[in-house]
């Protein structure tokens, strides 16, 4: 219960982070927000990797390149279901996007990737 509690701490972090690049990206760049929320995923995700790798799963030594691979592979997916869900919520039932983005990522956050780390990544 400790892990998924840091877990959900790190992801908040990450999340933070993610939330800081796409608000500043829609709002004062008026970039897209789908292009935005892609950016801001990655960022998050970056933050998020570090903190799990190093302070939830606490793992260190050789492994940081597979880590990172897998990492990677699971990224891809949170960014496609992310990019999904943000885009459903937001175009068919005009959600705004950063309800749009709350929702999907606190859904993904405690199930696809809170599994996918624990299970694939940090295993």
């Amino acid at each position: 219960m400790v892990t998924f509690i840091k877990a959900q701490a790190a992801s908040i972090l990450g999340s933070i982070a993610d939330y800081a690049v796409t608000i500043f990206l829609v709002e004062l760049l008026h970039c897209w927000y789908l292009v935005a929320n892609l950016a801001g995923n990655i960022i998050g995700g970056s933050a998020q990797f570090l903190l799990c790798r190093n302070w939830v799963f606490r793992v260190s030594g050789n492994k940081m390149r597979s880590q990172a691979l897998k990492f990677i592979l699971v990224f891809v997916g949170n960014l496609i279901l992310s990019a999904a869900g943000v885009y459903s919520l937001t175009h068919y039932l005009r959600v705004n996007y950063i309800i749009s983005k709350t929702m999907t990522s606190i859904l993904l956050g405690v199930s696809y990737n809170y599994i996918m780390q624990k299970q694939f990544v940090f295993a």
